[in-house]
């Protein structure tokens, strides 16, 4: 199987950056199809002018130009710019890159992921040129230029005017999809629910799974005088870093400890400190999903908006520990109350009063660790590209017997339709 994939961004050693965890999922699912025997190409934006091709780990990445006033996930405060950058993002029609490695590499399917910089152009020229492309949804691009459906301290339960605006092209490019996955039901339905995706066969969610799960996942020992909390990730308002701040103010300095990891500068560390001076907070840094988890006891993870599939769920779950979450986004669905962790409202009262319940009986914690190392029926990494597998081979068949129904009534590389077929 050939697979062409695309991704904003994928760090490699001459782009390293990580904004999310769509990224670390492209690398590592990129890197799982290569030692299972499939050939890999990527095509990311460029996060510099003239940006060279490299191999990495065995596998061609190319970068695309972006043409648009500037680089995505470049700081930009300028409102005008920006609105400016979206527009030029959502009318973009031509992929040169996509085209010339189509032509090149004749992969089986298209599987694109984050889009911001690349464009829907890329699926309308896939498609043109007779290949199948499948979609995964790990954010909200089609309806929203911030891609997250959040603004100014809410999660948006509708699409403002401005951001169907900015949209518009993104949602009619849909039609060139033959296949869109949500990584929760959550994500899927907010799109279907615009009624996005009505000509696309296939739509299914493919949940994620820990894409790097710790060596040597162990029960925490029981301790009745404190339980240690812990965050990983980006510290953003989305996420709720403010709201577990508020929480941690009104718990007893005593009975909880609080780990923060990621980045995150000093002048952010002192204002959240000021939102909980009392509070025993430690701010780790950017360190080994290891080194965190071997030292929490329970992951909370305080969003606020819908976040379509949080890692940190999937990898909590794979180092044995119990995580807290709010009922936003694709958690409700992989988190069960009281038997693999549990669910709060996301307010700061609501944080603190189930975080001192949780507190106040260690022997749950043991009992939830436990139960999620013992578990035999994991949802792990290699289902996760399985279940892509089985995707692709649909859409490879179904390519087939399009171009052996073309054959018969064309002759070959004529354009039938919206579609070139690519001889192989």
């Amino acid at each position: 199987m050939k697979v062409l994939l695309t991704s904003t961004l994928y760090p490699t050693p001459q782009a390293p950056k990580i904004v999310g965890g769509a990224e670390i999922f492209a690398r590592r699912f990129a890197e799982g199809l290569v030692q299972r025997g499939d050939e890999v190409e990527v095509i990311r934006a460029a996060s510099t002018p003239g940006q060279a091709a490299e191999t990495c780990d065995g596998i061609n990445v190319y970068s695309a130009p972006v043409r648009n006033v500037y680089l995505p996930f470049t700081e930009q405060k300028n409102v005008v710019l920006r609105s400016i950058w979206h527009a030029v993002d959502d009318w973009q029609m031509q992929a040169p890159l996509i085209a010339e490695r189509i032509r090149a590499f004749k992969p089986d399917v298209l599987h694109s992921n984050n889009l911001s910089g690349l464009t829907t152009a890329i699926w309308r020229v896939a498609a043109q040129l007779g290949v199948p492309v499948l979609h995964t949804l790990h954010d909200y691009y089609l309806t929203c230029p911030r891609c997250s459906r959040f603004h100014k301290g809410r999660s948006c339960e509708r699409t403002c005017a401005s951001c169907g605006i900015l949209t518009f092209h993104r949602k009619r490019a849909t039609h060139w999809l033959s296949a869109v996955v949500g990584v929760s039901e959550r994500v899927l339905s907010i799109h279907t629910d615009m009624g996005m995706f009505s000509e696309t066969p296939i739509r299914t969610v493919i949940r994620n799974a820990s894409t790097e799960p710790p060596r040597e996942p162990y029960p925490r020992p029981i301790c009745t005088t404190e339980v240690t909390f812990g965050f990983i990730g980006r510290l953003t308002e989305e996420k709720g870093i403010d709201n577990l701040m508020h929480a941690l103010a009104l718990l007893p300095r005593d009975r909880i400890r609080m780990l923060i990891a990621g980045r995150v500068s000093e002048e952010e560390q002192r204002r959240l400190k000021t939102l909980a001076p009392d509070a025993r907070i430690e701010f780790m840094g950017f360190v080994a999903p290891d080194d965190f988890y071997r030292q929490v006891d329970v992951v909370v993870a305080p969003s606020i908006w819908h976040d379509p599939g949080p890692l940190v769920v999937a990898d909590a779950k794979a180092a044995g520990r119990p995580l807290l979450g709010t009922r936003f986004g694709g958690m409700p669905e992989v988190i069960e109350h009281g038997l693999t962790g549990w669910l709060t409202e996301a307010d700061p009262q609501s944080l603190a009063r189930s975080m001192l319940a949780i507190a106040a009986d260690p022997h749950k914690i043991d009992e939830i660790s436990r139960r999620l190392i013992a578990d035999t029926n994991k949802w792990i990494f290699s289902d996760v590209l399985s279940s892509y597998k089985n995707l692709y081979e649909q859409l490879r068949e179904q390519r087939m017997s399009r171009m052996r129904a073309v054959a018969s009534d064309a002759p070959q590389g004529r354009t039938v339709g919206k579609e070139r077929l690519i001889p192989r």
